[in-house]
């Protein structure tokens, strides 16, 4: 098995909403955010294209309904059928029409559904989860993780031996953080630490967690500390939030 693909059979696959509307941008996306898929928003179809050729293995969802007619569209699938045949397709519309669904949906590369919008939004992220399980989209991986390691405001305050301690987060993900402290420290592994407080630009949160290990990377001591289960529900919402936007931030960076 290649490197690559075993990359994505541990890591899964991008998905992209390209022209989602304000409903699938905040019912499906976020769900599927929530769910721990990678998922991004794209408003440009031609960086869209240039994009999917570096992932090859992506999944995209068009709205149909936006930006060009029907026949630019069939253009626009069909280019990117023929060049990058490994990405496969769900298709967006108001339009229920079966004879629209079916010109789509009879292309064996437009396998991820046609989803009519006029649905309960609900019901379309039921359908898309069932089809990215199907997919096996997540690989491997359980939990998204997000680099934090140029992002400012991104900070860790917490107690000890009657002080606080400040540091920053190198990358975090809804089960731990891994972050370097201002000063040396010499945190035992499996203690304890209650009323950690951290910051994710906007975002003020309170967790506990258990030093899981450190190691020494450029000079630097790295700890790794794991969230305990008594963190908030609300707590875990805001850390996915986070996550998929700055993800979706470096994805932007990219496409542009």
């Amino acid at each position: 098995m290649s490197e690559e693909k075993n990359n994505l059979l541990i890591s899964g696959k991008k998905i992209f909403f390209l022209y989602p509307t304000a409903s699938v941008q905040n019912q499906v996306i976020t769900e599927l955010a929530q769910q721990e898929y990678e998922v991004y928003t794209s408003k440009d179809h031609t960086r869209l294209m240039r994009i999917l050729k570096k992932y090859t293995d992506s999944i995209v969802f068009v709205n149909i309904d936006d930006n060009m007619p029907e026949s630019e569209w069939d253009k626009w699938i069909s280019t990117l059928i023929s060049t990058i045949p490994t990405v496969m397709i769900g298709i967006f519309s108001s339009n229920s029409s079966d004879e629209l669904k079916d010109k789509y949906t009879s292309k064996p590369q437009v396998n991820c559904g046609y989803i009519i919008l006029k649905l309960d939004m609900s019901k379309a992220s039921e359908k898309i989860l069932e089809v990215l399980e199907v997919l096996n989209a997540k690989g491997r991986r359980k939990y998204l993780r997000a680099s934090t390691e140029r992002e400012t405001n991104t900070t860790i305050n917490m107690p000890l031996h009657g002080d606080f301690i400040n540091g920053a987060i190198r990358d975090i993900s809804v089960v731990g953080i891994s972050c370097v402290f201002d000063h040396d420290l010499d945190l035992a592994k499996n203690s304890l630490h209650k009323d950690i407080q951290i910051r994710l630009q906007s975002n003020l949160l309170k967790v506990e967690a258990i030093i899981f290990g450190s190691r020494e990377e450029l000079g630097q001591k790295i700890y790794v500390l794991l969230f305990t289960q008594r963190i908030a529900p609300e707590v875990r919402v805001k850390i996915r939030k986070y996550i998929q936007k700055n993800l979706q931030a470096k994805m932007d960076s990219e496409i542009n």
